[in-house]
């Protein structure tokens, strides 16, 4: 492609791998179901003087799991809005503290209880404007189904000899 008035473009995973040699097409030395697992395996091959920066763990078949944690009513968002609130109070408290000749005790005491009841009445309000149509706290995360670790071409045999060799030990095989 030829260079344009900025230069020639560059994909993201070239400019992420600037020091790195990825000098050709990659190939699945092994798979593994936890990325724990994957992540030993790739600690073994360094172990062995394996050339590790020309390897990659890669998480396949990704889902989004939402893990519901409770029951959200006014009551709770109230609540978390105080904790929140406080905290921020706090926050302010100790940079009102910190500029202040008076004591700290007061201020810090102060800044918390008005950062607690304002949070209180912000949580209750947005809970009430979801017209309930959220009424569940969760949790969001991205789970990968298996984990692939992924070596260049040229070196993909001795990485697979060596993760054999892990496999074999860890079996507990003689």
């Amino acid at each position: 492609m030829p260079p344009g008035p900025a230069g020639v473009p560059q994909l993201p995973a070239q400019e992420l791998g600037r020091g790195v040699r990825h000098t050709g097409p990659t190939v699945v030395v092994g798979t593994y179901p936890e990325y724990a697992l994957a992540q030993q395996a790739v600690d073994h091959l360094s172990d062995n003087r394996f050339p590790v920066e020309r390897t990659s763990i890669v998480g396949t078949d990704l889902r989004l799991v939402e893990t519901v944690l409770g029951r959200l009513t006014t009551g709770r968002a109230a609540m978390a809005g105080a904790a929140s609130g406080a905290w921020f109070g706090l926050f302010i408290g100790v940079l009102f503290g910190l500029f202040s000749d008076s004591n700290w005790f007061p201020v810090i005491l102060t800044t918390v209880v008005v950062g607690a009841i304002w949070g209180a009445i912000f949580g209750a309000i947005a809970h009430a404007a979801t017209g309930g149509r959220r009424d569940f706290t969760s949790r969001s995360s991205l789970q990968a189904a298996q984990y692939a670790v992924l070596a260049d071409a040229e070196v993909a045999d001795e990485a697979r000899t060596l993760l054999v060799q892990l496999n074999w030990r860890v079996s507990g095989a003689q």
